[in-house]
């Protein structure tokens, strides 16, 4: 007779917080004794898509996670190594049965991790429960129904966190697993840059957003420097499962009601179910994170150029926007959306670079990295969807139209912070004269184009229109439009 305590476990993962999270609120609802696990695999912290960035986030959002536990006497068994490792040692403690955890929509190794724990429980009568997460649905075959589904999703309110009293394993006996784990220390260099992990720290952007800042949130959304305090800024929060998209909806829906400010929260909730469309089109079309959506497009041969790739990712194009972008990024792990358009545009258009030659380097940069996101914008600004219009960003359009006194530029890129205000936008145009007057040298303190961006535009547009009337690009048009398209509906607005 087994009489090894008999508990449930959630297996955390992008998902770490307490509040409307359906894997813990079904663990919680059976009534047994609950084991909250986060675990740190060596598969994702080798994998090119990941940061030191996203690993200190989630140590730090695991912390927060422990102190919102205090009052229950619980914490999350935090460990170093891979998922069935460590059911394998929590099985010679207790008797585990079910274990929950959301569906989650990542790369390839996670999917793979995916199949190989679906197998592990099977053969050891393991009830995996994967659960809905931000109302992304598994196994659709076209968008007939989604959108109802995501609707109905999106109506049921937040669920609560709460834990009949002893439910969870207490710290003292979390501690005793830690005695033969390989436990991870969760310590982070708070003094940076980036925004800092957890729920609580959410929120509190949450409520600065909601509290004033979203008023500007449509003036400013498109400008580099200034859509940094109009936009939420909750991206990672929704990315790493601090927040709910529907947590955050409702409270858009409910502020909306009073606010003299309604269209910028409709702009605003309409991008978070934008968010969910995303992310249900990669989890319907995984073989995006390696290849066109478009087969079509999979005959497109462009030539690695490691200069061109060195220059753009160290911000040393000598377009001004696009490098004061990659600096920026580099240092802070942000970028408004418009802003992210315009370094993937520059990057496949105007250097005509493979996509794919991008994607690591910028899920590694980007903190709020989200795999569902991540890899239908790439395509989409890269033009290989055949589907959305193709569109080439100018960057001295952009610069001059969202940034015209250069305020962003000069604080990126400081080369250019004694110039006057044209110059700093166009610091190629400077004469011989110009630069001798401002004791600057084109060249030598900041690069010469490193392409031309008509003739390279032209080029890309051409090839890129061109194949659109390929037989099998406009075959693969066709069956992405019938198997992504959502019909017009009505949802609560």
């Amino acid at each position: 007779m087994n009489t090894k305590p008999n508990i449930h476990i959630v297996w955390l993962k992008r998902d770490l917080r307490l509040h409307d999270n359906e894997a813990i609120y079904n663990a919680l609802a059976s009534g047994k004794r609950v084991l909250l696990l986060y675990v740190f695999e060596q598969l994702l912290i080798n994998d090119p898509h990941y940061s030191q960035r996203h690993w200190d986030f989630i140590k730090q959002s695991i912390v927060d996670l422990n102190t919102e536990l205090k009052p229950y006497k619980s914490k999350v068994l935090a460990v170093n190594s891979d998922i069935i490792a460590t059911l394998n040692q929590l099985l010679t403690q207790y008797q585990i049965k079910d274990v929950f955890s959301h569906q989650e929509t990542g790369i390839l190794a996670t999917f793979n991790r995916d199949k190989s724990f679906k197998r592990f429980c099977k053969n050891n009568l393991i009830n995996w429960h994967e659960n809905i997460n931000n109302g992304v649905q598994r196994g659709l075959k076209d968008r007939e129904s989604w959108m109802n589904l995501c609707d109905a999703y999106f109506e049921i309110e937040p669920l609560p966190f709460s834990p009949t009293t002893q439910q969870l394993l207490t710290i003292e006996e979390v501690e005793k697993l830690e005695a033969y784990l390989n436990i991870t220390n969760l310590k982070t260099n708070l003094d940076t840059v980036f925004q800092k992990g957890g729920r609580s720290t959410g929120l509190k952007y949450l409520a600065s957003f909601f509290n004033e800042r979203y008023k500007d949130y449509m003036l400013n959304i498109s400008k580099p420097e200034l859509s940094r305090s109009s936009c939420s800024r909750i991206s990672p929060y929704i990315a790493w499962g601090n927040l709910s998209i529907r947590e955050v909806y409702h409270q858009a829906y409910h502020l909306k009601a009073t606010s003299n400010h309604k269209k910028a929260l409709d702009a605003f909730m309409s991008r978070l179910r934008w968010q969910s469309h995303f992310v249900q089109k990669f989890e319907m079309e995984h073989t995006m994170e390696n290849a066109s959506i478009n087969k079509g497009f999979h005959k497109l041969k462009k030539s690695v150029s490691t200069i061109y790739i060195t220059a753009w990712k160290t911000g040393n194009t000598g377009y001004p926007l696009v490098d004061a972008c990659m600096r920026c990024l580099n240092e802070t792990g942000y970028l408004n959306f418009r802003m992210r358009a315009l370094v993937v545009s520059f990057f496949t258009h105007n250097l005509w670079q493979p996509w794919q030659e991008a994607t690591t380097y910028l899920s590694q940069l980007f903190l709020d990295f989200e795999p569902g996101i991540h890899f239908p914008q790439l395509q989409m600004q890269a033009g290989e969807t055949g589907i959305n219009m193709l569109r080439i960003y100018n960057p001295i359009k952009n610069s001059l139209e969202y940034d015209p006194q250069a305020i962003f530029i000069k604080k990126w890129v400081p080369e250019l912070k004694n110039l006057e205000t044209p110059f700093a936008h166009q610091p190629y145009l400077m004469t011989e004269l110009e630069q001798e007057l401002y004791s600057f040298k084109l060249g030598i303190d900041y690069p010469n184009p490193i392409v031309n961006i008509e003739s390279t535009r032209k080029n890309a547009s051409d090839v890129l229109w061109n194949m659109r009337n390929d037989k099998l690009v406009k075959a693969e048009s066709v069956r992405i439009l019938q198997k992504h398209t959502v019909r017009k509906h009505t949802s609560k607005t």
